[in-house]
């Protein structure tokens, strides 16, 4: 029945699997409770069967030694290998419903664990985006190890001291005295780790950023011959996380060393103290035996428990942070919006970067109908990609709100809205894969015919069909078998795939030369007369020739907007009439 109810259990955790945006670490666990009930009960009936040992010895020394009787002997061990038996098939069963328990947490809180890694990534830029799914394999491989069973053993502790009490009371006080001090190595093992196992997580951070930063900038590195420099940064955050844990370990294995020693010792001093009462007539031979045996038993729960426990401290930190971060994450929308089709607003918006005290972005507000381009120009650092990142809902606006027919951008989950925009970052990454998995966004079981009028709208079917392969080229990690340009007209089609009704593009045309200018523009135009609003970053002026509306920015702040013509001949003007100064002057 035990193990009926924990498949049960099991099976309503893959059920919830299903579902993960609906899944949070606490609803996780309790969907296992009746696994972990069933596993407590089953612990208890094999800690119970752990007394087979002892009463078989006490059975041998008391029973079948005074009698001789070989039939009574061959009886006893006959049942003792049963009881073990049956104890060896259940703590088999518990130890892999704890796998099975692992492997459920991890494939309920994986969708979300991922989804918080991306999260991470676009909002707070200091956290490792990578943490949570280490936390979630620390807790998956530590429910996999012995640490559990250790602790689901540890309170039948008083079990096995009352029956050393009613072997004899001094049997039972030596038990006690020994538990007490294991306990208190216990105590001291948590003390002695809880803050190395922190301080060993936030070099485990430090390093990791150091190492990231490395690998993203790695030709600059060679290019100037900064590998030294940096490589101490690494090396010193890679030290000192070697640091943190080697005090963890020091402090655990010496402890557990210690435990270990002293069970041992009590072990024989109980022998020795069954002796002193055998020899006084206040025991049998057996009671001797058996309780020596019984106390090694007893306290090895606490042993087991100290060894396991910079597992159970890491396990228990992670859990603690997992809950933390998905807790932060967005709520996801039930309610399911019509498409957009019509306006794009944005009211005072103001952002603050991730990780950063200050805006950099203030009050912009504008909106856009369907049928408009808009141009957003100005100097380096004047908040237009930033902007950029909130039109698409990467970055959440400090204040303000940035709105699709009415309804701001947080009223769509990041799945739903990704399918009603398009949008090509200044840094253009692509995913190993091949040509037309990428411009479907790895849609599975995509349609080809989607995949090809994307590349027909971004004027780059002809160069795709050239390929190796052509749309089934494998393009490798981050698009390298691609040149900058093509790479950046396959993101393009990316953007396009499947007619998006907002198209954002931070600086498409960077490495795009005359013929790429060309077909940005007509496929601006397209999206403008299919009903489509696009929003283009740009720097080279050709960038905004399919557009009809242009803003500057500078300081963060929207100087000035209207039609393209107006704005250009307003900025124009001051610089025409400088010039006639300087030549009048001249």
């Amino acid at each position: 029945m035990v193990k009926a109810n924990s498949l049960v259990d099991l099976r309503q955790m893959r059920v919830a699997a299903s579902a993960p945006e609906q899944i949070s670490p606490g609803s996780v666990m309790a969907s296992c409770r009746g696994a972990f009930i069933g596993v407590a009960l089953m612990s208890g009936v094999i800690n119970l069967l752990y007394l087979t040992g002892s009463f078989f010895m006490l059975e041998v020394y008391d029973r079948v030694l005074p009698s001789r009787s070989v039939p009574t002997l061959v009886a006893l061990g006959v049942i003792a290998f049963v009881l073990y038996a049956f104890q060896g098939a259940l703590d088999l069963i518990r130890g892999r419903i704890f796998v099975r328990i692992g492997t459920m947490l991890d494939n309920s809180l994986a969708g979300r664990v991922y989804d918080a890694s991306i999260h991470l990534s676009v909002s707070q830029r200091k956290v490792d985006p990578l943490q949570p799914s280490r936390d979630l394999d620390q807790v998956r491989q530590f429910l996999g190890s012995g640490g559990p069973v250790a602790f689901l053993d540890l309170p039948w502790i008083p079990v096995y001291l009352l029956i050393c009490f009613i072997f004899h009371f001094w049997i039972g006080i030596a038990a006690v005295v020994g538990a007490l001090i294991l306990v208190a190595l216990t105590l001291l093992t948590e003390h002695g780790t809880r803050d190395a196992t922190r301080t060993a997580t936030e070099n485990a951070t430090r390093r990791w950023h150091a190492g990231e930063a490395s690998r993203r900038n790695a030709e600059v590195i060679q290019a100037l011959g900064m590998a030294e420099q940096l490589g101490a940064h690494w090396r010193k955050a890679n030290s000192d996380y070697l640091a943190a844990n080697s005090r963890i370990s020091d402090v655990v294995l010496g402890l557990s060393s210690l435990s270990k020693m002293f069970r041992t010792a009590l072990q024989s001093f109980v022998l020795a103290l069954g002796a002193w009462l055998v020899i006084h007539q206040e025991a049998t031979g057996g009671i001797m035996i058996a309780s020596s045996i019984l106390v090694a038993r007893a306290l090895a729960p606490v042993e087991m428990a100290i060894g396991q426990w910079k597992g159970f401290v890491s396990a228990r930190l992670a859990w603690r942070r997992l809950g933390e971060v998905l807790a932060t994450m967005p709520k996801q929308q039930q309610m399911r919006l019509p498409a957009p089709s019509r306006t794009l607003s944005l009211e005072g918006v103001t952002l603050v970067p991730p990780g950063a005290a200050n805006a950099n972005v203030w009050e912009v507000s504008l909106s856009l109908a369907a049928g408009d381009a808009l141009g957003v120009i100005g100097n380096s650092a004047s908040g237009k990609s930033s902007l950029a990142r909130a039109l698409v809902g990467v970055w959440q606006p400090a204040r303000g709100a940035v709105r699709l027919d009415g309804a701001s951008l947080d009223q769509w989950s990041p799945q739903r809205l990704g399918q009603h925009i398009g949008y090509m970052p200044q840094d253009v990454e692509l995913f190993a894969g091949s040509v037309a998995e990428n411009i479907a966004r790895f849609e599975p079981g995509f349609k080809p015919e989607a995949v090809i009028i994307a590349a027909r709208a971004a004027d780059i079917h002809e160069m795709i069909v050239k390929l190796p392969g052509g749309y089934d080229m494998q393009i490798g990690e981050q698009g390298n078998a691609l040149s900058a340009g093509q790479k950046q007209r396959v993101a393009l089609a990316r953007a396009l795939y499947r007619n998006p009704f907002l198209v954002v593009l931070d600086e498409p045309n960077s490495n795009l030369d005359a013929e790429g200018d060309e077909a940005l523009t007509q496929a601006i135009l397209g999206v403008r007369a299919r009903g489509g609003i696009v929003v283009i970053v740009a720097h080279r002026p050709t960038a905004i020739a399919g557009c009809n509306l242009l803003m500057m920015m500078a300081g963060g702040r929207c100087q000035m907007v209207g039609s393209k013509d107006e704005v250009l001949a307003a900025i124009t003007r001051p610089a025409a009439a400088r010039q006639v100064g300087e030549r009048a002057r001249g």
